[in-house]
């Protein structure tokens, strides 16, 4: 399906992280709400008509290019949910230069400070999120996490059209 929608922006992580990831956030995230895999996301909501621009911005970072470097650091409370923490300073580099060259159409959420993170709990009572956060917390050990690819979706309410897809060397 074509037309207007907003566009969001994603890291695609390996395969086995992506499985870690998704794992979590099935045994956490309150099932009528977990309509998408377990995302990182560089951007929210990019207009519709720098799609095929986003395109190609994203296959020139991607393209020939060693994967950056990533790692969970810890966990982070949402309030309602709960999200591991992502340093991952090349990919933050790619982030910054697309935030320049899209930098008069970007929302506030987008045009502020990149938070990396990894949702795996949301829309739930604080009291629920600060069990699941402790939990998760007393097994918790820094880990290396591969950044596979960029992508970009369609956003239509429910979810994400694939848009394109780009992969590092």
């Amino acid at each position: 399906m074509t037309g207007a929608a907003p566009i969001i922006v994603t890291a695609l992580f390996g395969r086995q992280d992506q499985a870690w990831f998704d794992v979590l956030r099935r045994e956490h995230y309150p099932p009528e709400r977990n309509m998408l895999p377990a995302h990182l996301t560089l951007f929210h909501h990019l207009p519709p008509g720098v799609a095929e621009e986003l395109k190609q911005r994203l296959s020139s970072e991607t393209r020939g290019v060693r994967a950056p470097r990533a790692k969970v650091t810890g966990l982070v409370s949402l309030g309602g949910g709960v999200a591991y923490r992502i340093e991952a300073p090349e990919l933050s580099a790619i982030r910054a230069g697309l935030c320049e060259a899209f930098s008069g159409m970007l929302m506030p959420q987008d045009a502020g400070r990149w938070w990396p993170h990894v949702t795996v709990q949301n829309k739930v009572t604080p009291s629920l999120a600060m069990v699941v956060l402790g939990a998760l917390s007393r097994d918790f050990r820094p880990r290396e996490v591969e950044i596979a690819g960029l992508a970009s979706w369609w956003y239509r309410g429910g979810p994400w059209e694939p848009h394109s897809r780009h992969m590092f060397a």
